[in-house]
């Protein structure tokens, strides 16, 4: 096992050689072509003006997709402009209707996880020897959405956007992705949450990605600036929601009443392809103390430190660290139990937040412009502050390795392996493997 202290270490290594970049170029023009730039250039280019009016110029519709394509919130997973999009007669507002259709099929052996997403906290401990091996194929990802882009005097640049798919109840349920309208520096609606930083995070076949990272959407508003020489600011009020683990006779939980509050601050340089973020996170969790006849609110907070840098164009090197209590929700492993607050051994009836860590560290290599590959190892490990020595989950690695090839800007492939293991308590494991291929078109 690769201990989280050791993936520290190299967090920290990769992060002063990122600072370091960052001081060397500071003060100059960084004019090399980047390949990010190349493959959203492309991306861009296959998406054409339906209806012009008097025909507004093509460029209009380039300046309007940057909005699109550049957004320090873009996923990977997140589907490309759509093919066609009306503009105005005066060029500055397109609307599109677009979607993706994605097939996903997977091989798991010598240990299997009984969904689409990889996710460590689901390997079953003991093994099932009724599922050692399987194969499966899912359309979940498939799905619409609408996005209307434009520039005036009196808004600026805006966008609204709206996306869902089929990823929801037995992962083909039809469920709202993302909703959200931005105006100039302002967000507003259902989106992600400012604490996470997708940027910094690998691309995977994998929908649920790397068990280390944090990922969650809520309904928000949010502030973004965006200063000169690189520096960037963000702040937001998200409505919350909680995991919390009440036993319904000793402790019950609550009606969330105070939003989570969500910052960061941020350096970027080389053409945006490179910046390290600090982010924070402060919310409130309340649960009832049925014992006493008490409601208590507790304070629960995280804080990340994530990075991202090209050293030369091929090659992206990254990596995220976080840690804090009460935020447990927002991480991909242990948001798929009630770790925001657990029952404290020593006072019957009271809650309280635990620790939690994670960590993501990978590179992704650019062959050319239509393929590319990404390596990455995650771990996400539990804290709690007695030891159950029971089947409680302890950490999770997760460790995949990938390559993706636009065959045109529209038709992508990928293949992908991906190793997992969670660990307990009492000392008891399970691991999977995963072979997953991925056919997504665009339109």
């Amino acid at each position: 096992m690769v201990k989280l202290k050791s993936l520290l270490l190299i967090f920290l290594i990769l992060t002063g050689l990122n600072i370091l970049r960052a001081e060397e170029i500071s003060d100059e023009q960084d004019d090399k072509i980047l390949m990010r730039d190349i493959r959203i250039t492309a991306m861009k280019d296959n998406t054409h003006i339906l209806y012009t009016g008097d025909n507004a110029p093509s460029d209009s519709l380039s300046r309007l997709l940057n909005i699109f394509y550049y957004d320090q919130f873009r996923h990977f997973q997140d589907p490309r402009a759509p093919y066609f999009m009306f503009m105005s007669k005066k060029g500055d507002l397109a609307l599109g209707v677009g979607g993706q259709v994605k097939i996903r099929g997977y091989f798991d052996w010598n240990g299997s996880i009984p969904n689409v997403g990889f996710i460590p906290y689901d390997i079953p401990i003991p093994k099932d020897p009724t599922r050692r091996n399987a194969l499966a194929a899912s359309p979940s990802g498939t799905g619409l959405f609408f996005t209307l882009l434009g520039n005036n005097k009196l808004l600026g640049n805006f966008m609204a956007y709206f996306q869902a798919d089929f990823s929801g109840y037995n992962n083909r349920g039809f469920r709202i992705k993302k909703a959200y309208i931005t105006v100039k520096n302002w967000t507003a609606g259902y989106a992600v949450t400012t604490f996470e930083d997708t940027q910094a995070e690998p691309a995977t076949v994998d929908g649920s990605g790397p068990n280390g990272i944090n990922s969650k959407k809520n309904v928000l508003v949010r502030y973004l600036h965006q200063f000169k020489k690189g520096w960037s600011l963000a702040g937001s009020v998200e409505f919350p929601s909680e995991s919390v683990s009440a036993d319904g006779t000793h402790t019950a939980a609550c009606t969330p009443y105070i939003p989570d509050f969500a910052a960061f601050a941020q350096y970027q340089w080389g053409q945006g392809s490179s910046h390290v973020r600090l982010s924070g996170l402060l919310r409130t969790l309340t649960y009832s103390d049925l014992v006493r006849g008490r409601n208590h609110n507790i304070t629960g907070w995280g804080l990340q430190f994530s990075t991202v840098i090209n050293p030369f164009s091929p090659l992206n090197l990254f990596g995220i660290i976080s840690t804090g209590q009460g935020h447990a929700s927002y991480t991909t492993d242990l948001g798929n139990g009630d770790f925001d607050l657990i029952p404290d051994p020593d006072n019957e009836g009271r809650l309280y937040a635990p620790w939690a860590a994670g960590i993501v560290i990978g590179a992704q290599y650019y062959f050319n412009q239509k393929i590319f590959m990404n390596l990455a190892f995650s771990e996400q490990t539990y804290y709690p502050k007695h030891n159950p020595n029971d089947s409680y989950y302890k950490y999770g690695l997760y460790a995949v390795g990938n390559i993706f090839w636009d065959i045109t800007p529209r038709f992508e492939v990928g293949l992908e392996y991906l190793h997992g293991k969670r660990m307990n308590f009492n000392g008891e494991s399970g691991s999977a493997n995963r072979l997953m291929a991925l056919l997504m078109v665009s339109f």
